[in-house]
Formats: structure tokens, C-alpha cells, sequence
């Protein structure tokens, strides 16, 4: 493995992220599947689990495609209609932390902008697919589009391949509990606060991860101090009031309360700038970080349940009392969860008996 090669893995392990084909360093035939794989959901993942094994039956490395910035944001932003960007699930270090925990060998970030949009949908098989990227095998959704104006779809996708030598194949939608898995749904399940949907679509509980940045430190001047991640989006899908774990702080995942938004009591000229901010106070501090120990940490936190929409406090003094409630309610809800996962124990060891 070159020291180009090593240089990109350092982040994912043995996954390899490049923005952009470049070479030599990225492989030269792969096994691909193509999307935004925002939220990387069950759906993701069994298309990511029958891609790793037609890789592995190939003898090439299997390959993920993506875009960033979304597709649809590149044109609500060049068409001046910001409402017709999605709610965004994840930022792409969660996207691609969850790649690589699929066991994706690599990943190609593609810039989607101008030149990428007008590209008709041959010229995008020329070009990325099969010039770019070596591709042997390709692997898409059930509606997958793809080229300028979303020309082209799997059949011509499938004649290409077997007149330019790839095999092509289609996953049909996954379904749980009668729900076809989506973004979308994912979406939809945040949106209205249902974390434990989310967590049965996602199959694991909605988490976001990044290094801990310096904000105004209002917090621990109100007796809450908090812990700061920056969502790099500017419209994510869940939003409010949560009751949450903090993994990466202390040998165990830590309880705590957290606010995800845009802080509505605070002056919005503050040094976050009105942007996304995942604020998080844990309920017990750990006393071996000491009051700055947790800056530059990459933590993940996990947002297990709603406890209610941003609120707008006319007060510093009305801030601190909600803050309060809210961290009496997380308490609550952590309680009540142990004593049914502790009930649910007893009844499992009574019916193995």
C-alpha cells in the first residue's frame, strides 16, 4: 500500500476516503454501488452487505460513490428555493463513519456541482465508472436515477454494462414491520421525534459525532456547562430538546440532556454564529476532565428520546429554569428505562428457568 493510501486510511481504519478519483492511490477496478446513503440506514446496509460479498467474489475492493453536497441542495441553492433541500440525517463523518463500521473498503466523494449536474448520463458511465473508477460491478437502488436531468435509469445503465463489460444489478426495496426503509422515512421519524423508530430504521440509535469546539460558555454560568458539536448543515432532520448518551468522554457512555438547533434565546450574532449547534450537558460530570478536558475529543452522542421542541425563554433566569426541568425530565426518562430494561431481565431469566 502506497503512503498516499496510508495517509487517507488514518481516519477510517482500513477504509480509504477520497474527495475526488485519484490516482494512484485509489483502486483501479472496484465493485460500486452508487448514492447519498444519508443516514445509512437498514436499507444501506443490506445493500452494502451483498456488495462487500460480490467484492469479495470478484477479488476488487468494494466501493461506495457519493455526492457531496447533496444532489438536491445543489439545486435549491442554484434555483434560489431552499425549501426543496432535504432535511439532512447525518454530516458526512457520520456518513462515513457508518461505511466504514459496514465494512466498505472505499469511498469516493464526489463534488456535485455544475459540470457533474450537466453530465449526460453516458458521459457519467464513460467518464466515473468505467474510466474512473474500473468498475466491474454495479449495484443500485430500485429507483435510482442518474445524469443530467435523471435521463438515465437501470435499464440504461444495464445495456451499458453489457456492451462496455460490468455487470449491473438492482436491490429491491427493504422493508421492516411492513415500512419501506428510506431516507425519507428516516427523515420523517426525526422530524416528529420518534427516536425509536428511527433507531428501528437505522438499526441503531440516532447518534451524531464530531470534535467538542469552544462556544460562548453561557452554560457553566448558569450552573450548566456544556459540551458543543457543530452539525455542519444547516438543516438537520431532528431538532428540540433530547435526552441523550455521550460516548467518548469517560470509559462508560455518560447521561445527559441536550439541545440540538439554532439556540432561539441567544443573541443570534453570538461566536456560533446562529448555526447548528448540538449543545449537550452532562448529568455527572466526570471530575477527571476537569473544566476544559473535553475540548478536541471526538465524541458521538446519542439522542434517545425527545423531551420537546426548542423554546424560545424570555430570560437568562427562565433559560436556567427550563434547562433545570429538562435535565429533571432526562433523569426520569433514564430511570424509567432502567427499571424496564432491569424488569425486562427478570422475565428472561424467569423463562429460561
Amino acid at each position: 500500500m502506497s503512503d498516499g493510501r496510508d495517509q487517507l486510511s488514518k481516519r477510517y481504519q482500513t477504509m480509504l476516503v477520497f474527495r475526488g478519483i485519484h490516482y494512484p492511490a485509489i483502486a483501479r477496478a472496484c465493485a460500486l454501488t452508487i448514492g447519498n446513503f444519508d443516514g445509512v440506514h437498514r436499507g444501506h446496509q443490506a445493500m452494502l452487505a451483498l456488495l462487500k460479498s460480490e467484492a469479495q467474489h470478484r477479488g476488487v475492493p468494494s466501493c461506495v460513490l457519493t455526492f457531496e453536497p447533496h444532489p438536491r441542495d445543489y439545486f435549491a441553492a442554484a434555483t434560489g428555493k431552499p425549501e426543496l433541500a432535504p432535511a439532512r440525517i447525518g454530516t458526512l463523518r457520520d456518513k462515513l463513519t457508518e461505511l466504514a463500521r459496514c465494512g466498505v473498503d472505499q469511498v469516493v466523494v464526489l463534488p456535485f456541482d455544475a459540470r457533474l449536474a450537466a453530465q449526460t448520463p453516458q458521459d457519467f458511465i464513460d467518464d466515473v465508472l468505467v474510466r474512473g473508477l474500473g468498475a466491474r460491478y454495479v449495484l443500485v437502488g430500485d429507483d435510482f436515477r442518474f445524469g443530467a436531468r435523471r435521463a438515465g435509469d437501470y435499464a440504461m445503465l444495464d445495456a451499458a454494462g453489457t456492451r462496455q463489460g460490468f455487470d449491473v444489478a438492482r436491490m429491491n426495496s427493504y422493508e421492516v414491520h411492513g415500512v419501506r426503509v428510506s431516507s425519507s422515512e428516516v427523515r420523517d421519524a426525526l422530524g416528529r421525534g420518534d427516536m425509536a423508530a428511527a433507531a428501528r430504521l437505522l438499526g441503531r440509535p440516532y447518534s451524531i459525532s464530531g470534535h467538542v469546539v469552544h462556544g460562548r460558555k453561557l452554560g457553566r454560568e448558569l450552573g450548566f456547562r456544556t459540551i458543543n458539536l457543530r452539525f455542519a448543515h444547516w438543516k438537520p432532520a431532528a431538532g428540540g430538546i433530547f435526552a441523550v448518551l455521550v460516548h467518548g468522554l469517560d470509559t462508560t457512555p455518560l447521561v445527559g440532556v441536550a439541545n440540538l438547533g439554532i439556540r432561539p434565546s441567544l443573541d443570534p450574532t453570538d461566536v456560533n454564529g446562529g448555526r447548528v449547534l448540538l449543545e449537550t450537558h452532562c448529568l455527572d460530570w466526570p471530575a477527571a476532565l476537569g473544566a476544559e478536558g473535553a475540548y478536541g475529543k471526538i465524541i458521538r452522542v446519542e439522542l434517545l428520546h425527545k423531551l420537546h421542541d426548542e423554546l424560545k425563554y424570555d430570560s437568562l433566569e427562565a433559560l436556567k429554569t427550563g434547562i433545570a426541568q429538562d435535565c429533571l425530565e432526562a433523569r426520569a426518562y433514564f430511570q424509567t428505562s432502567q427499571a424496564m430494561f432491569a424488569e425486562t431481565s427478570r422475565q428472561t431469566t424467569r423463562d429460561r428457568i
